[in-house]
């Protein structure tokens, strides 16, 4: 029992001297670990740096629409219902900003616009509703719907306006051409506009319409064909008769 006591103590004396003379070093956290969100690091576990993300991005290309009709019109300009005002042009600057373009809304430019169209077309001043003042307001309003619908292509009520907008300016550049040629010309100049002529009627040739035209063709002969016995007919008894009369005649002499 003291060998059993005695060994122990020897062995206790013996690990303490060993752990006085081996330095053991604590474990810390490197400088590069201490760079992430976690400032320490708990004993027993390690920080895990967390993960860089600096992908590769594409710039962001600047969307160019469509030049508008509205460009053209400078702000310093006067609405159109003080234009012919002249008291509108002596006034202060606060009161000819207020009465100019730069504070005016979207129907007051595109009434401008129209007035500048129509000014163009017109065939005198007091012209104001003929075919080409009458084109020349369409192009304005139509040219606002097309600006319209490329930033907002769902809009199918403004779409179906717009069409039947193009719909009517086609009838009457149409009725134009045919009464009035040189004014048709000169308004499709001064408007910019093109015009084109409707498409060629086409069907798509199946069996059954190609079978149903022949059908079709073949009884429009027949019926010709009768229609030409029945007037060679006619001729001969109209041609019959007239000998009948004829030879009667020379009978009654």
């Amino acid at each position: 029992m003291f060998t059993n006591i005695a060994l122990r103590a020897v062995l206790k004396s013996s690990v303490g001297v060993l752990r006085e003379g081996v330095a053991v070093k604590p474990r810390t956290c490197s400088s590069a670990f201490l760079t992430g969100p976690r400032g320490g690091c708990a004993a027993g576990s390690f920080a895990v740096p967390p993960p860089v993300r600096h992908y590769a991005r594409v710039a962001k290309k600047t969307k160019t629409g469509p030049v508008s009709q509205l460009s053209d019109l400078t702000p310093t300009m006067l609405k159109m219902d003080y234009a012919a005002v002249p008291l509108a042009q002596t006034t202060d600057d606060v009161v000819k900003r207020l009465l100019s373009l730069e504070l005016a809304s979207h129907s007051e430019k595109l009434k401008l616009k129209k007035e500048q169209l129509v000014v163009k077309v017109q065939r005198d001043e007091n012209d104001r509703s003929s075919v080409e003042v009458r084109v020349a307001i369409l192009t304005a309003r139509i040219r606002n719907y097309q600006e319209h619908l490329q930033k907002h292509h769902k809009d199918k009520a403004n779409k179906r306006r717009m069409l039947m907008a193009i719909d009517r300016r086609k009838k009457l550049l149409k009725n134009l051409r045919l009464v009035n040629y040189d004014a048709f010309e000169k308004v499709c100049e001064q408007l910019g506009i093109t015009y084109t002529f409707p498409p060629e009627y086409y069907r798509r040739a199946t069996r059954r319409w190609l079978a149903k035209k022949a059908f079709c063709i073949k009884v429009f002969k027949e019926v010709q064909k009768q229609k030409e016995e029945q007037r060679l007919m006619k001729q001969s008894l109209a041609s019959s008769d007239t000998e009948a009369a004829k030879t009667k005649a020379a009978e009654t002499q």
